[in-house]
C-alpha cells in the first residue's frame, strides 16, 4: 500500500463531506477508539464497533460540523498499518492510527488529539 496515496484519498474522502465515500474506506467490522466519541457520549463509551455504529456517529458528527475540513501533515507506514498526522477539527492536531484488513478496509483506527 502506497501511505501517501491512501492519506490523500482519505483527507480528500473526508473533505467531502461525503459518507458513502468516507465509509468506503472501513470494513464492516470497523472499529473505532477515539476521545471524541467519549465526549459525544458524555464518557459513556469511547469505542464504536460495526460499521452501522460508526455510520450513525460520523453523519451526527458531519452535521455538527459542517465546515469540517482537515489538512493532512504527514503520514507514515507500518505493518498493515498508517498513522496519519493531521489538523483536525478545531484547530486540533490528531493522529490516527488505522489497521488494515486482508481485503485493504481499515477494520480497526484509534485515534489521538492533542
Amino acid at each position: 500500500m502506497n501511505h501517501q496515496k491512501f492519506a490523500e484519498e482519505w483527507i480528500r474522502a473526508w473533505n467531502s463531506h461525503d459518507l458513502e465515500d468516507i465509509l468506503s474506506h472501513y470494513a464492516e467490522d470497523i472499529e473505532v477508539t477515539t476521545p471524541m466519541i467519549s465526549l459525544a457520549t458524555g464518557g459513556k463509551e469511547s469505542t464504536l464497533k460495526g460499521k452501522t455504529a460508526v455510520r450513525d456517529y460520523w453523519e451526527k458528527a458531519l452535521a455538527q460540523f459542517p465546515d469540517l475540513h482537515f489538512e493532512l501533515i504527514r503520514s507514515t507506514a507500518g505493518v498493515n498499518s498508517v498513522a496519519l498526522f493531521y489538523t483536525s477539527i478545531m484547530d486540533k492536531h490528531a493522529v490516527e492510527i488505522m489497521f488494515f484488513d486482508d481485503e485493504g478496509k481499515i477494520n480497526k483506527m484509534y485515534a489521538h488529539y492533542d
